[in-house]
C-alpha cells in the first residue's frame, strides 16, 4: 500500500472515530486543520475536541464549552492559547490569524473555529507548524488543503513530526511556485550535506590521496551519479530500503574507504571512482530519507528531486575545492607530512565509520 493511500486510511479512520466521540471520555486525540485557498485568498477551519480545550484553559465542567453563548465568549482566550501552537507562514511572511466565530458540534464534543488571515500577497509557499496540545504525547493534527475547493494535499502532524510545508499551484506549473519550490530543496539539499558528518567524511576520504584534479573531479561525478539513481527510486517510493539498514551501511563505507586508503601503498592500485560509485548507491537512500521529511510536492516532483539534488552537488563541490586545494598545498610545500596526513586521516576515518557503525546497530532504536 503507498503512503498516500495510508494517509487517506489513517484520516478515514480518524474520521470515523472521531465520528464516535459520544461514547467515551476523550475518544481519541485528534484534531482537524481544513486550509483553504480560493483566489489568493486563505482561510480555515480548525475542529479541536472540547476536553483538549477544557484542559488547557481549566474548565470545568468540560460540557460547558458546547453551550455556543460560553465558547463565544471565549474566543479571544482560545485565539490566545492557539497561536504559538499553530504558526503559520508563507514564502512572503509569517502570518497571524484571528478566530472570527466558534460554531459547536455536540454529536463530536468538539468545536469548529473559523479562522481568517492578512496576507498582503498571493502566497505561492505554505508552512503549517502545528503542535496544538502538547500534553498528550499521542495528539495528532489532520490537515487538508484545498485550492479553489479541489482538495491539493493532506498530511498529519504529531509530537515527532509538527511541520508541513506546501508549495501552491505547483501543479499547473505556476512559475512562482516552482521558483519557490526550487529556492527551498536547493537550499535542503546544501544545508543535509554540511550537517550529515557521515557524507562529509566519505568524500574527504575519497580526497586523502590525492592525486590530479581530473581523477578527483572523476571520483565526485561517479559518486554523484550513482546517488542520484537511488535518490530518485526511493523518494518515488519505487525502492526504498529501511534506514535500519542503510544507516549502518553507510558507516561501514566510511570505514572501507579507510582501509583501502591504507592498503593503496601495497596494492598500487587506485580504485576510489569505483567505491565512490558503489557506495554512492548506499549514500542516495541516505539522502531521500531527509528529502521525503520534507514532503515532495506532488506538482513539482521532478523539480524538487532536481534541486535538492543540485543542493547536495553544490555542499559537495564546496567541500572538495576545500579540501583537495588544502591537501594539494600541504603535499606541495612538504610531501612527507601530505603522505603523513593521508594515514593519519585514514584512521581517523576508520575509527569515526566504527564508532557510528555500531553506534547505528546497537544504540539506534
Amino acid at each position: 500500500m503507498t503512503g498516500s493511500k495510508l494517509l487517506r486510511l489513517a484520516l478515514l479512520i480518524a474520521t470515523l472515530v472521531g465520528l464516535a466521540a459520544p461514547v467515551f471520555a476523550h475518544p481519541a486525540p485528534y484534531s482537524y486543520l481544513n486550509l483553504r485557498l480560493n483566489q489568493g485568498q486563505l482561510e480555515a477551519s480548525l475542529v479541536v475536541h472540547v476536553i483538549d480545550l477544557a484542559h488547557e484553559l481549566n474548565i470545568t465542567p468540560v460540557e460547558t464549552l458546547l453551550e455556543p453563548s460560553r465558547a463565544n465568549s471565549l474566543k479571544e482566550t482560545i485565539q490566545n492559547l492557539l497561536r504559538p501552537r499553530l504558526l503559520i507562514e508563507t514564502d512572503v511572511q509569517p502570518i497571524d490569524f484571528e478566530v472570527l466565530a466558534v460554531e459547536s458540534i455536540p454529536d463530536q464534543q468538539a468545536l469548529s473555529l473559523r479562522l481568517g488571515f492578512q496576507t498582503k500577497a498571493t502566497p505561492v509557499s505554505l508552512s503549517v507548524n502545528c503542535s496544538l496540545f502538547p500534553y498528550d504525547p499521542l495528539h495528532q493534527t489532520f490537515i487538508n488543503v484545498y485550492e479553489d475547493d479541489a482538495l491539493t494535499h493532506q498530511d498529519i502532524t504529531d509530537k515527532d513530526h509538527a511541520k508541513v510545508e506546501y508549495f501552491i499551484g505547483g501543479a499547473a506549473g505556476d512559475w512562482r511556485s516552482t521558483l519557490a519550490v526550487v529556492k527551498r530543496f536547493v537550499l535542503s539539499g546544501i544545508q543535509h550535506i554540511f550537517a550529515g558528518p557521515d557524507h562529509i567524511l566519505f568524500i574527504i576520504g575519497l580526497l586523502l590521496l590525492g592525486g590530479s584534479m581530473r581523477r578527483l573531479l572523476l571520483i565526485v561525478t561517479a559518486f554523484t551519479i550513482a546517488h542520484s539513481v537511488t535518490l530518485t527510486l526511493a523518494a518515488l517510493d519505487v525502492l526504498n530500503p529501511p534506514a535500519r539498514w542503510i544507516e549502518p551501511i553507510i558507516a561501514l563505507s566510511i570505514v572501507y574507504v579507510g582501509i583501502d586508503n591504507l592498503m593503496v601503498g601495497k596494492t598500487g592500485r587506485d580504485v576510489r571512482a569505483w567505491i565512490a560509485f558503489f557506495f554512492g548507491f548506499i549514500h542516495g537512500f541516505g539522502f531521500a530519507g531527509v528529502l521525503k521529511e520534507f514532503g515532495l510536492p506532488r506538482g513539482a516532483l521532478g523539480w524538487s528531486l532536481f534541486s535538492f539534488n543540485l543542493g547536495v552537488e553544490i555542499g559537495q563541490v564546496c567541500i572538495v575545492i576545500v579540501a583537495a586545494s588544502l591537501l594539494m598545498m600541504l603535499r606541495r610545500r612538504n610531501p612527507v607530512w601530505g603522505d603523513r596526513i593521508a594515514i593519519i586521516g585514514s584512521i581517523v576515518v576508520i575509527l569515526a565509520g566504527s564508532f557510528w557503525f555500531i553506534q547505528r546497530v546497537f544504540f539506534q532504536n
